[in-house]
């Protein structure tokens, strides 16, 4: 009956790390009546950015427009060249100065170094006391949540497995072994489950109302640059249609020269 005392391990390491993740997810929801007037709050494409995805999202975003302005070259094999030194806003100044004096660097590098400025966490703050964004620790806390739920679920299986190979069971006794084990298991998935049914809608980063927000943004109609890049902050590289330049900003190529001198 020593298998007993694994079982009690599994459930235990279950219902904590469930109760966690419940407890997490709860406080990343804050009450509507918390919550300020989305419509108070005009947001630009840096912001609608963030909210759908994140600081690497507002680089990628700044990356394509100073492209598209011919400010900026973007190689399909991965490099990004400066022509125009002089940003129009911080966000591309960072950029500029993410790719260095050399002028030209890796674009996932710049857009690591870019994301994590000054300027991209001024931005999330603003939204954050805006009422439009989540919490950095907020929303650190529900990833490392789910983490420990699905650790929970790994350490469920293992001590299954260990319970098995206990002697004493016999081959008749280590099928209801298995299916006492089969409970805080189920708990794990579940809650996981029940977790990514709930949040696979929404952006980690927008609250309630700044979901609203990107849920309600009207088609861009002012230009083909300027719907691509209202494309680019709401759905990311996947709206590019240019396959070279979708190329540049996932590092996917497809058989070309990986030398930085090829150019777009």
């Amino acid at each position: 009956m020593f298998w007993v005392l694994f079982l009690l391990v599994a459930w235990a390491a279950a219902a904590m790390s469930c109760i966690r993740l419940c407890l997490a997810t709860a406080a990343a929801a804050p009450p509507a009546a918390a919550a300020p007037e989305p419509a108070r709050h005009a947001l630009n494409l840096y912001e609608t950015a963030f909210l759908a995805g994140g600081p690497h999202r507002v680089a990628d975003l700044a990356l394509v427009s100073m492209h598209l302005r011919r400010r900026l070259l973007l190689a399909h094999t991965g490099w990004a060249t400066v022509v125009d030194p002089e940003g129009r806003d911080e966000v591309e100044r960072t950029v500029i100065r993410a790719i260095g004096p050399g002028g030209q660097s890796r674009i996932a590098p710049i857009r690591a170094a870019a994301a994590a400025t000054d300027a991209v966490r001024g931005l999330a703050d603003r939204l954050v006391a805006a009422g439009l964004a989540v919490p950095h620790g907020t929303r650190s806390g529900v990833a490392s949540a789910a983490r420990a739920v699905r650790a929970s679920a790994v350490l469920v299986v293992l001590l299954a497995g260990a319970a098995v190979l206990l002697p004493g069971p016999g081959p008749d006794g280590s099928g209801p072994v298995v299916a006492w084990f089969g409970l805080p298991l189920v708990l794990t998935l579940g809650c996981l489950a029940i977790a990514r049914v709930e949040n696979q809608p929404y952006s980690p980063w927008a609250s309630p109302s700044g979901q609203q927000w990107l849920d309600s943004l009207p088609a861009p109609v002012s230009g083909a640059d300027r719907d691509l890049l209202a494309a680019v902050a709401v759905q990311g590289a996947r709206a590019v249609e240019d396959p070279a330049l979708r190329a540049a900003l996932t590092g996917r190529r497809t058989g070309w020269s990986a030398h930085p001198g090829h150019y777009l």
